[in-house]
């Protein structure tokens, strides 16, 4: 088994549904990633930014940088102007002073710092990934993979779905960053995603010791306990 670590870049709009906080917390766990930095995105990003160092703070990672993103589409109405679970805020400690539309920048200048390393996963709208690739047309050749949660690619099997909310949610940008010349590029779509599923209390599992097998936290461990109430309030466990 490889024990090489993988540079990961983040983008996420965490704050709206459980998966991108699943996400970040496997990624925190897993000792293969080394996680670069996570960047923000739509709707209130400064919020959740918050959210996402709430979630690092609880798995005792202080030290991941994150940055504010931009908050509409580039040229569409917003589907998605507010982070809905920031209200759980005030129950765990964060970070409130994110700069706002940081992530592009923070991005470009993390990646060209690395050129050929980086695998940069996207799990919300793309609207800070399609700006990056518009302002900076050589960042695709740069990235070591591009690993995205998007699109509808069979629609046979979406369970009725037409649309592919991130797709949606910033369709220029998406089309920006589909024609990216990035080799290899891989799109979960719904075709995936939607038979994906997880039972009710399936991750109430701490986040702060990193492990390839959960274990149960031990009862003195204030860490362990406060990521697993992050992992259980969406589902009242």
């Amino acid at each position: 088994m490889t024990t090489e670590r993988i540079p990961v870049l983040l983008d996420t709009d965490i704050g709206t549904d459980i998966d991108d906080a699943v996400c970040l917390a496997y990624l925190l766990r897993q000792t293969r990633c080394e996680l670069v930095g996570i960047t923000t995105v739509t709707g209130e990003p400064e919020k959740r930014a918050m959210l996402a160092d709430a979630v690092c703070r609880a798995a005792g990672r202080e030290d991941i940088p994150i940055h504010s993103g931009v908050a509409t589409p580039m040229l569409t109405e917003s589907i998605q102007s507010t982070a809905s679970q920031a209200a759980v805020l005030d129950r765990f400690p964060h970070r409130t002073d994110f700069a706002p539309n940081t992530a592009v920048e923070f991005l470009r200048r993390t990646i060209r710092s690395r050129p050929g390393e980086i695998t940069l996963l996207a799990v919300g709208p793309l609207t800070n990934i399609g700006l990056l690739f518009a302002g900076d047309p050589e960042i695709p050749r740069l990235l070591k993979g591009l690993v995205l949660m998007c699109g509808l690619f069979n629609p046979r099997t979406s369970y009725g779905n037409v649309r592919e909310w991130n797709a949606f949610g910033d369709p220029y940008a998406t089309a920006i960053v589909y024609r990216a010349p990035i080799r290899p590029h891989v799109s979960f779509g719904l075709d995936v995603t939607t038979r994906c599923t997880m039972p009710r209390c399936g991750f109430p599992m701490p986040v702060s010791s990193p492990s390839t097998t959960p274990s149960p936290p031990p009862a003195s461990s204030s860490r362990s306990s406060a990521a697993t109430r992050m992992a259980r309030w969406k589902w009242n466990c």
